[in-house]
């Protein structure tokens, strides 16, 4: 007799084709429509599932965990960043915790880029005003921006997006800096000719451009506060695709309005989508609502990953993404 299926429950909508592929393989129950569910959602469906796949949007903290019940034994997160994700209290409890790294690295590089361009160039800008009809014609002293060859750039976080983001600035001619927690082997630095600076605050002070590439946790929390964004040239700009939680958003909203930095470029905010509206009234800064791993082949990826966990665990096995807790 076949052995029963796996019954798991998936918290927002994803691509058909990773749909379609785990209603073959599972007892799935899919979210229709796709908004964010309940915590009373959550719980009910943590009760009733042997394999829960959430997103970045839904917090499972211990309180939540605590009303799980005795079923649940794999949460499959369906994104690399696990901070929505009580990992330790989960682990107690005996659920497994899963993700899916090194999908979005190529895709999130490119947004980085897309964005020191989009600001330094001041691109929206220049968009803003063709939809609205105002241009009036080329002269030599509109809308002049910067060249970002010959630039520092400051990569805060040399992970494998990181590194991704240093290979691509490269090619655009930038010198290459980088604070991490620990320094690179040699070879991977000479690679990307990047220089490691020990201390933030030295290097901060040196940059043209800072590019956040570190994940959220206490340690990261306000890294960027106050006194480190005064530390920064005038002239410099900030990119972040990261986590918002790492900058204090509104020491950078006053630096930014005070010309104390000359502009910003942000996928993430410290409080998700509730972005201060001090911010959005600012003409050098560029907001994306979260797009930086938002390419239809990287949300495939996610969904094969996801389903490579959960397979791997009903076939007895410990989930080749396992997440242990304090491994991020």
């Amino acid at each position: 007799m076949p052995a029963a299926r796996l019954s798991v429950v998936v918290t927002r909508r994803l691509p058909e084709v990773v749909e379609t592929r785990m209603k073959e393989l599972f007892d799935v129950e899919l979210r229709d429509p796709d908004t964010l569910m309940t915590r009373e959602e959550l719980v009910a469906a943590m009760r009733r599932a042997d394999v829960l796949v959430p997103s970045l949007n839904d917090h499972i903290d211990a309180p939540l965990l605590a009303q799980a019940g005795d079923r649940l034994k794999l949460i499959a997160n369906y994104g690399a960043g696990v901070d929505h994700i009580d990992v330790a209290t989960a682990r107690q409890r005996g659920i497994l915790v899963s993700n899916t790294p090194g999908v979005v690295t190529e895709d999130t590089a490119d947004m980085v880029m897309a964005l020191i361009l989009g600001v330094t160039r001041r691109i929206p800008e220049g968009l803003a005003e063709m939809q609205a009809g105002k241009w009036q014609g080329w002269s030599p002293m509109s809308h002049l921006g910067g060249r970002i060859g010959g630039r520092r750039l400051g990569i805060l976080g040399m992970g494998r997006i990181g590194q991704a983001v240093a290979r691509r600035a490269q090619s655009f001619g930038m010198q290459i800096h980088y604070h991490n927690r620990k320094r690179l082997r040699p070879e991977v630095e000479q690679e990307v000719e990047a220089t490691w600076w020990e201390s933030l605050d030295q290097m901060l002070a040196r940059v043209d451009i800072l590019s956040i590439n570190c994940p959220h946790t206490p340690s990261t929390f306000h890294l960027l506060n106050a006194r480190r964004l005064k530390l920064m040239k005038p002239t410099a700009v900030i990119v972040n695709t990261s986590r918002g939680e790492v900058i204090d958003e509104n020491a950078l909203t006053r630096g930014l309005r005070a010309g104390e930095l000359a502009g910003a470029g942000l996928d993430v905010f410290e409080h998700g989508h509730e972005i201060n509206p001090r911010l959005r009234e600012l003409p050098n800064v560029v907001l994306l609502p979260h797009m930086g791993s938002a390419t239809l082949e990287g949300r495939i990826e996610m969904g094969e990953k996801v389903i490579l966990n959960i397979k791997t665990f009903a076939d007895g096995h410990r989930p080749p993404d396992q997440v242990v807790p304090g491994m991020l």
